[in-house]
């Protein structure tokens, strides 16, 4: 995969050369609607795009230093955009299909924030892919503060990727997600140890294909697997690999009583 040129005045704390925050969000949602809403029109406008690629130009400068670098990027991340596009109509149609709340595509694209956090996942993973770095993770941790759902976007996911609710979501920089994946809300794909010193090592869990997390589920570390076909259930903990087609499930034991019927102590930490 070809990389550009970073720019060689990568900021460091205490000087202000990061895009604009505001810019940078207003042309993420801009970005979105010219994409999945006006792309639904035979002839988007034509001026809508130029209005867009000067603005992400403005943007990307910040991390790519010469200006024939800037618009062969543009260039490169426009005639990209279909198949980006296409893959994320792939994931509509997971969520659709998923979720039976669903009404219909169009519901999905515009609504969902799910889909609003993928699709805008893998225009990220697109850019970090050809060496930009600061750009994608303020990108991310945009839509992470829309939507509550934190995508890394060094993560690597398959195709027809869905996800269900979503608030609480968090997938670390080296996850790896197979095809046909659907995660409930809650979810940590994480690490299972904190340290500089692992910086350049795989720290997260691979997913592979067929597999459903339900709410609340945590999978902790770089040699985790979890196979093909698998079913996790909600709040489980797992720091170890699961076979293909296993079901994994936490038990727990609910009592029910009369208020008054016990002098049994109960007692609260709060």
């Amino acid at each position: 995969m070809q990389r550009f040129i970073e720019n060689k005045n990568t900021p460091t704390l205490g000087q202000c050369l990061y895009p604009n925050k505001k810019e940078l969000y207003e042309f993420v949602d801009t970005f979105f609607e010219f994409v999945f809403i006006q792309k639904k029109i035979e002839s988007p406008s034509e001026s809508k795009k130029i209005e867009l690629e000067k603005s992400f130009q403005k943007i990307i400068s910040y991390e790519i230093v010469l200006t024939e670098n800037i618009e062969l990027f543009i260039n490169h991340f426009w005639s990209s955009v279909d198949e980006v596009y296409t893959k994320c109509l792939k994931d509509a149609q997971a969520i659709f299909e998923f979720d039976p709340a669903a009404e219909n595509m169009d519901e999905v694209i515009h609504i969902y924030p799910g889909f609003f956090a993928i699709s805008i996942y893998r225009f990220a993973n697109y850019l970090w892919g050809k060496g930009l770095k600061i750009i994608p993770r303020m990108i991310s941790e945009y839509v992470h503060s829309k939507t509550g759902i934190d995508i890394h976007p060094a993560a690597q996911i398959g195709n027809s990727f869905a996800i269900d609710h979503g608030t609480g979501i968090v997938i670390g920089a080296t996850t790896i997600i197979g095809n046909n994946v659907k995660l409930y809300q809650g979810v940590t794909l994480g690490a299972l140890q904190v340290s500089k010193a692992l910086k350049d090592n795989k720290r997260h869990p691979t997913i592979e294909d067929n597999v459903i997390l339900y709410s609340n589920a945590t999978i902790l570390g770089g040699k985790t697997i979890i196979g093909t076909n698998c079913v996790i259930g909600g709040n489980v903990w797992i720091t170890k690999s699961i076979l293909p087609n296993s079901l994994v499930y936490h038990k727990s034991e609910i009592i029910i009583k009369e208020k008054y019927e016990s002098n049994e102590a109960i007692n609260f930490v709060i």
